[in-house]
């Protein structure tokens, strides 16, 4: 199953509540006016995208339909679709891995498949053949560093990890020189999800970042948030929360197994401006996809 039929299975319940709540879309002899606006609105709303999201997207449709004299129910919903793609394309949806080694701090809240996300974008990097070094830097949930030490083994990735409760920054800086002692490509950061405040959370972050850059000053860098796609207008508030404390560069958003939730990635993508570059729909390695702004808007219809 390609990513478009993975992602039409993940966006089902997404695509329900959107075709529902906006049938107008699909019937011939509806009049462009108020009342489809309004029922257009609602449906965005109801698929997850949020009020400011909504709104700006029926605001630029109802734009288009003005300038462009469009008049038929098809043409308006290609405009959407087109709209919101342009909504999706706020970057370059690859992780930046142009130097050896390159970094991705992978940051989130806890729950949200954080360490399984680093276990699964290491096993497909190995698969390119790159060579890939785990460092667990989540020293304080109990069988963090256990659980990232079985991907690292299915994945073939080396793994640096200390004991509980160690300094996160310490394992940091570990794991950079031993990368650099092996010549790794890639190396993946597990960070803690929670600590006591997000002072203490914004404090451990901002150390973490001042070894990798002291350490690897000329190395490309990826901050990658993971949210839990079921989670909806919540996620969007995560992705404020932590952009403002680690200057998030990119979303990896997952569990889209079907849930009513979809439409969060594009509210996510137009009010923070970062882009999605992994959606995950399923339990296997090769169920967390690089992200496709055309190929997402399509399912969702």
């Amino acid at each position: 199953m390609g990513f478009f039929e993975k992602l039409k299975a993940g966006l089902a319940k997404t695509r329900e509540a959107l075709l529902n709540s906006t049938s107008c879309m699909y019937t011939g002899d509806v009049e462009i006016d108020d009342d489809f606006y309004d029922e257009l609105e609602e449906g965005l709303i109801l698929a997850d995208l949020g009020m400011d999201t909504a709104l700006k997207a029926t605001d630029r449709l109802r734009e288009e339909v003005r300038k462009r004299g469009l008049n038929t129910m098809e043409e308006a919903r290609n405009a959407l679709k087109a709209i919101l793609v342009d909504m999706l394309t706020v970057g370059d949806t690859r992780l930046n891995l142009s130097t050896s080694p390159a970094v991705v701090l992978v940051i989130g809240v806890n729950g949200v498949g954080k360490t399984t996300t680093i276990g699964k974008i290491a096993k497909q990097l190995t698969d390119q053949g790159k060579k890939v070094l785990l460092v667990a830097g989540d020293t304080f949930r109990a069988a963090a560093a256990d659980q990232l030490e079985i991907w690292a083994a299915r994945s073939g990735a080396a793994i640096v990890r200390q004991h509980e409760g160690a300094d996160p920054a310490s394992v940091v800086f570990d794991g950079i020189q031993s990368a650099k002692a092996r010549d790794v490509d890639v190396i993946l950061i597990d960070t803690a999800g929670r600590l006591h405040n997000k002072q203490n959370l914004m404090n451990e972050l901002n150390k973490i970042s001042r070894i990798v850059n002291r350490e690897l000053p000329d190395a490309a860098k990826e901050t990658l948030l993971v949210l839990d796609g079921t989670t909806g207008q919540n996620g969007l508030t995560q992705a404020r929360q932590f952009k403002e404390i680690a200057g998030v560069t990119a979303i990896a958003l997952t569990k889209l197994d079907g849930t009513a939730k979809g439409g969060i990635v594009i509210a996510i993508s137009d009010a923070l401006q970062i882009p999605v570059k992994y959606v995950g729909v399923g339990e296997q390695a090769d169920d967390l996809m690089p992200f496709e702004a055309k190929g997402f808007v399509d399912a969702l219809f």
